[in-house]
């Protein structure tokens, strides 16, 4: 007989976690995915923030802004070309908006005028 048997022996236990199942694919509707990457293209967005929320994976996400834009159905917003980056504002109602642009409030009226509210929103980005 070998002396070795007599030593002492090692021995490792391996444990393992359980496989998640693969979930689902989910169908989504143009619709849906056209809101959920007009939200992407918003300025200051986070793609992968936006993904999280609404249960995506940031690379099929990313991989849906890539087809909007190379279709041209989507353009984001450029800085070089000179042209407001504000959306065309229009009077609906006599309620008031406010609008929050970093640490001041501009409160707008449900009478104003669209160019004047420009100018007041360039001047406070400005300040």
């Amino acid at each position: 007989m070998s002396d070795s048997v007599n030593h002492p022996r090692t021995f490792e236990i391996l444990t393992a976690e359980p496989v998640r199942r693969r979930r689902k694919p989910r169908d989504w509707s143009d619709d849906e995915k056209a809101r959920i990457v007009a939200a992407t293209l918003q300025p200051g967005a986070n793609v992968s923030a936006v993904a999280r929320s609404e249960g995506l994976d940031p690379s099929q996400l990313y991989g849906w802004r890539r087809k909007a834009l190379a279709s041209g159905v989507v353009a984001p917003l450029t800085e070089g070309t000179g042209a407001q980056k504000f959306a065309r504002v229009e009077t609906v109602s006599k309620g008031s908006v406010d609008i929050v642009i970093a640490d001041m409030i501009v409160r707008v009226g449900g009478d104003f005028e669209p160019d004047h509210l420009v100018r007041v929103l360039r001047a406070v980005r400005k300040a």
